[in-house]
């Protein structure tokens, strides 16, 4: 080819080697390699060479876990790429896409709901864990197993939380048992262990194996030794029931836990056990969310300081020090989101029915969006839009920038969880109410009117269709399918019969 034989590069009155005269050309942009490109012939095959797009496209974020070699032409590749997060963003935009219900009537009401990466785990009342991977369509979600056998008598314990993460499954249950599943292993847990009180909170590490839990005034940490064996790595004491349980991200060494109990909230390391990061006696945290360096929580007054109302404090980790105190509420902050937001941002959900992004580099909110009737119940966001789930049951989709609301979404219950990434989106529609009256009360009866379950929906922004066209599971069924829709009619005959 032509660039094998270029060895002198020419830059206006000297020659320079090709290695030298790539250096340069690495500190421009697109524009500029354009530019470039069209000077001569010799500059043009500088100007489109590999390494520079290759580089150009990882800056941008994009194919990050690639190599050179993974593709042929990296200006093409990057365009592309750049066309592709166009089409989403305008997806996102209009709600262009496909959108499904995760449902499983055998399980009964819904008790909680987790996603990672587009993986959906849900526990129900009937003592049933399922999942699902909205990543590919046709996937049929296994169900895992419990580990008491099928000849167990009587009804299972509701499961009280579920967790995942890229490798592992973790549900609690009433009875105080947890359950860990390794989701390369088949449907057997791999770990089991049992507290002797109800189970308050749990929570499972974003990366790795290390499960905590909190019951009674005892917080316990798990995680397998390098022979995959599972221990208990720390049993904490603390004098208060404990509301919110974090690990904190990306710790080498043993596993540090952020635990909130009423007023207090206590660092718990190995080595340190019982550490108190913060106590304001009669002002307890409202919820609670954990970065790698830094914990952020909302604390609530009661009032008789009218010059203090509730806030949002972020503390950092490795000093224990009080870094920012944010925002001044009436209401209690509900929600709080730091470790998915982007750097130096903070996105919290408030009873008062609004929706506030901080910069942690300054004190007061950025924006403040009106949005759900009963409070905010779950928020995420990303560099340029919101998703926000109320007490209502309304799931809102916000342009940051703009503080516009670009679509809303309604179902029945409560939004307990909100998942997005650049091409989908995972929401969850949990019941407070368990044991509805006038339901059936056997397990295995399906006729419990489904507005008594709660929801999980799915949408993929990646699929150019209109919501009107996807919104329906029945129209996606065919022709030959036995069960009706929703509300589990078994039909006699298939449709093409009737």
């Amino acid at each position: 080819s032509f660039q094998n034989e270029i060895n002198e590069v020419p830059f206006f009155d000297i020659q320079l080697p090709y290695e030298l005269a790539l250096k340069i050309f690495q500190y421009l942009g697109k524009t500029e390699l354009g530019r470039c490109a069209q000077v001569s012939r010799t500059w043009k095959v500088l100007a489109e060479d590999e390494v520079l797009w290759y580089r150009l496209c990882q800056q941008e974020g994009y194919l990050l876990d690639t190599s050179i070699s993974d593709h042929s032409c990296w200006k093409l590749t990057l365009k592309n790429c750049r066309a592709r997060e166009s089409t989403l963003k305008t997806n996102w935009k209009n709600r262009i896409g496909a959108v499904s219900q995760l449902r499983y009537e055998l399980g009964g009401v819904l008790c909680d709901v987790h996603s990672r990466d587009g993986v959906v785990i849900a526990g129900y009342t009937s003592g049933e864990v399922r999942l699902w991977d909205t990543r590919t369509w046709d996937y049929t979600a296994p169900i895992l197993e419990p580990v008491h056998g099928p000849g167990d008598a009587g009804p299972q314990p509701h499961v009280s939380f579920v967790r995942i993460n890229s490798s592992l499954a973790v549900a609690a249950y009433e009875d105080g048992t947890i359950s860990v599943w390794n989701l390369m292993f088949g449907r057997e847990p791999i770990h089991h262990y049992q507290h002797n009180q109800r189970i308050q909170a749990l929570a499972l590490g974003s990366e790795g194996a290390t499960v905590a839990t909190a019951s009674g005034f005892e917080v316990k940490v798990e995680s397998p030794n390098d022979r995959g064996f599972w221990q208990t790595v720390g049993t904490f004491e603390i004098q208060k029931l404990v509301n919110f349980l974090n690990l904190v991200p990306d710790v080498t060494g043993s596993p540090v836990t952020v635990a909130a109990a009423e007023d207090i909230v206590y660092l718990l390391k190995a080595e340190d056990p019982g550490k108190i990061l913060h106590s304001v006696y009669g002002q307890p945290v409202t919820c609670l969310d954990v970065s790698a360096h830094e914990a952020a929580f909302g604390v609530k007054t009661f009032g008789w300081l009218l010059n203090e109302p509730n806030q949002i404090l972020l503390y950092n980790l490795e000093t224990s020090q009080c870094l920012k105190k944010m925002g001044n509420s009436i209401g209690d902050f509900t929600c709080v989101s730091l470790q998915n937001s982007p750097p130096n941002m903070l996105v919290t959900g408030n009873k008062d029915r609004r929706v506030r992004v901080f910069d942690l580099r300054k004190s007061e909110s950025l924006c403040s969006l009106y949005a759900h009737q009963l409070g905010v119940s779950a928020v995420q966001m990303d560099d340029w839009k919101i998703v926000s789930g109320g007490e209502e049951g309304l799931i809102c989709v916000w342009d940051q920038r703009m503080g516009t609301k670009l679509w809303e979404m309604h179902a029945r219950h409560p939004v307990r969880h909100v998942w997005f990434n650049s091409h989908s989106l995972i929401t969850a529609n949990i019941p407070d109410e368990k044991s509805p009256r006038g339901a059936s009360i056997a397990a295995d009866d399906l006729t419990m009117h489904c507005k008594h379950r709660g929801i999980i929906y799915a949408y993929d922004f990646s699929v150019d269709q209109l919501p009107a066209e996807s919104v329906l599971p029945i129209c996606r069924s065919s022709y030959d399918d036995v069960t009706g829709y929703n509300y589990n009619i078994g039909l006699a005959v298939p449709y093409d019969n009737i």
